[in-house]
């Protein structure tokens, strides 16, 4: 047990229907065990490993292949070895949804475990929904794998509207400011970036003062930020990777554009302190993770040990996260394992994580909600409560 600290027909005709019913039974019951043996559960996980979203991927993997070891290691989950197949996807939704048909067809994984991103969510999310395979912890906030509940979806992380509604709060809260504006991704991450933001507006009688876009996947942002000088906001909340992110914040300090400048936990906090360098100082970041240096939090010293010399930051602690739900629901299914069996185990499932409780019912499929403030200083997030 791991303790952690942080839900009138003829007779022949008879026989005949019979054997039809059979058959068509059984591929049902093959595909509730597909990825499932005596000694081995298979788990597909399509992520960006490359690319300007590359960061988020391959620390996200590195923290949960991390706990997969260790539970390994000790003879897996009910003698179950977990096998991890891991994909790049670029960060690019038609790669990510040939990925997931080749997880799902042709591997035959028990379940979807770890994908990056919202555009990417958007295509593989619909193809693992069809299958009846469960799509487990992606990376993102997005609304639309929350709201309304999918039985096959699970989340752990906190929404863009948990993330953007603390955003909104502090800034008019502690500072009074009355002028935010976005600068958003381009695609679906962008909009449910948005979409919290005008949601968090709205509930004071606010609205946006300006908004402009980058293209995923490029750094092509000067267009944008000529459009938000032009409104000349006190606030500008960023939804992108890392590398766009730091690109805005070094162009806007080359051009003595300095509103507070605030970024969604996708951000990727590592790779934005190491691309944006001194010209990210003062940026706030929200996060969805405890503060993974802190080894007076229980988890975090376990996540800081298991991980043995990799990165510690906040996106391989929450893979790390992620890979103990997954074994605390493989555990709860018991020893006969089926993807029926396992979705109940998840909504009946509570668990303690960093001094915060992962909880699911069949109504509620987000496990945490909580949100951590933290600026960049000194080339570090330090946790804050205000501005």
């Amino acid at each position: 047990m791991i303790t952690l600290s942080f839900t009138c027909l003829g007779r022949g005709f008879g026989f005949a229907l019979l054997a039809i019913t059979s058959l068509a039974i059984s591929p049902l019951n093959a595909l509730a065990a597909d990825g499932v043996t005596d000694v081995e559960v298979t788990i597909g996980m399509a992520n960006a490993l490359s690319g300007p979203a590359a960061g988020l991927g391959t620390d996200l993997k590195a923290g949960a292949v991390a706990y997969i070891n260790k539970v390994n290691a000790a003879g897996g989950v009910h003698g179950r070895k977990i096998k991890l197949l891991s994909v790049d996807d670029g960060y690019e939704p038609d790669r990510c949804a040939a990925a997931t048909r080749k997880f799902i067809e042709e591997d035959k994984v028990f379940a979807l475990f770890g994908y990056v991103g919202t555009p990417t969510s958007t295509a593989a999310v619909a193809i693992a929904s069809r299958a009846g395979v469960p799509y487990l912890f992606p990376f993102t906030g997005a609304e639309f794998l929350r709201n309304p509940v999918n039985k096959w979806v699970f989340n752990v992380r906190a929404s863009y509207f948990d993330e953007t509604e603390a955003m909104v709060e502090r800034l008019t809260k502690d500072l009074g400011v009355k002028k935010i504006a976005i600068f958003i991704q381009d695609d679906a991450f962008g909009e449910a970036g948005k979409a919290g933001v005008a949601r968090a507006l709205s509930k004071r009688n606010m609205q946006l003062a300006g908004e402009a876009r980058f293209k995923r996947n490029t750094l092509d942002v000067e267009e944008g930020l000529t459009k938000l000088k032009a409104v000349m906001p006190d606030a500008v909340i960023m939804v992108g990777p890392y590398k766009p992110v730091a690109a805005i914040l070094k162009k806007a300090k080359a051009s003595g554009f300095s509103p507070k400048f605030l970024t969604v936990s996708f951000v990727g906090t590592a790779g934005l302190i190491k691309e944006s360098g001194v010209d990210g100082e003062g940026t706030y970041v929200t996060q969805v993770m405890p503060v993974p240096t802190d080894p007076s939090v229980a988890l975090v010293k376990q996540y800081q040990a298991d991980l043995q010399g990799g990165e510690i930051n906040y996106s391989s602690l929450e893979g790390y996260v992620d890979a103990v739900v997954l074994v605390e629901g493989l555990k709860k299914a018991g020893k006969t394992l089926t993807r029926a069996s396992f979705v109940a185990a998840l909504e009946s499932l509570s668990t303690e994580v960093g001094g915060a409780t992962v909880t699911y019912s069949a109504s509620k499929h987000q496990g945490l909600s909580q949100v951590w403030l933290t600026q960049l200083k000194g080339g570090k997030a330090v946790l804050i409560l205000r501005f």
